[in-house]
């Protein structure tokens, strides 16, 4: 039976320290000098609705260096759901390849993509969930604190994709999780509940609050991303108006604990969601977090594609 990698509440946790423990023994080989050909022959599909740098480049040098080949399909190329039905790409793709990525607006077209491919399918972005930087986040928060059992993780802007795959990563692993969003931009209440059972079976907490000050108050890490995601462009003059109290800077990085990292997914706003003081002082994860894109993507890649 094949298997995707859609949304970290597909995960357990057992699955996640496995992924985390081969990241960084990836990660370890890639500085000893580099791999071998685990993928060799292999070729993944990389299907953008939206652009990214990380996504795009740590897919495609990953791929390279585990010796296979990633091929880049734009948006202009399949116009996914219009000029060609999900079905048939995802049936089409997986006669020529052996895996697919995708980067997309609508949860709906990656789920359909998964049931119709043949093929391992895996979340690049959609608006529901972010996986891979989900596990992303957690391999960048275990190296730097040796742990993710009782870490304090505060989130505090919008209530978007991000913050799902956040609520599902840190109900897995144990982490004490803490956001703070505007009224009215609150994450899904599917993805709260799904994170709050996950959290009942390991001793995780979850908790919603408005006060910026409030979450951050003793935290280790002290996360944000922009307040306006790609697709919601009109949005963003109100958006500027409502998040102000939100922003990650030095007033409200002082109320977490001595020492508490700080980490934004990117593109980062500066002057917006985090202040130029903080993404790039001493307190600052952000460039780690860019790094293991890489290093957590190749993981999942060979346990996906590796025979």
């Amino acid at each position: 039976m094949k298997r995707d990698f859609l949304s970290l509440a597909d995960c357990s946790s057992a699955g996640i320290q496995s992924l985390l423990d081969l990241a960084i023994a990836l990660k370890r080989e890639r500085a000893q000098g580099g791999h071998p050909p685990r993928l060799a022959g292999k070729a993944l599909a990389m299907i953008f609705q939206k652009p990214s740098l990380r996504t795009r480049v740590s897919f495609e040098m990953g791929m390279e260096h585990l010796g296979g080949h990633a091929l880049y399909l734009s948006p202009d190329e399949i116009k996914l759901g219009l000029r060609e039905s999900i079905p048939d790409v995802a049936r089409v793709l997986s006669r020529y390849v052996d895996g697919i990525m995708a980067r997309v607006f609508s949860h709906a077209d990656v789920l359909g993509l998964a049931r119709w491919a043949s093929v391992p399918v895996i979340n690049g972005l959609s608006d529901f969930s972010h996986p891979c930087q989900g596990l992303t986040d957690l391999l960048t928060i275990y190296e730097h604190l040796g742990r993710l059992e009782g870490v304090r993780l505060a989130y505090v802007g919008d209530g978007n994709n991000t913050l799902h795959s956040l609520l599902f990563g840190g109900a897995l692993t144990g982490m004490q999780f803490v956001a703070a969003t505007p009224e009215g931009y609150d994450p899904s209440p599917d993805a709260v509940r799904v994170a709050e059972s996950l959290a009942a079976q390991t001793g995780a907490s979850v908790r919603l609050l408005r006060d910026a000050h409030e979450a951050v108050r003793g935290a280790d890490v002290v996360y944000t991303d922009a307040w306006t995601s790609m697709g919601q462009e009109a949005e963003a003059l109100v958006r500027r108006r409502v998040f102000p109290p939100y922003q990650v800077n030095a007033d409200l990085l002082a109320v977490a604990r001595e020492g508490a990292g700080v980490m934004h997914c990117l593109p980062a706003h500066r002057g917006e969601e985090i202040t130029d003081e903080v993404a790039d002082g001493p307190h600052s994860w952000i460039f780690d977090q860019a790094e293991n894109r890489l290093h957590a993507q190749k993981a999942i890649l060979v346990s996906l594609l590796e025979r």
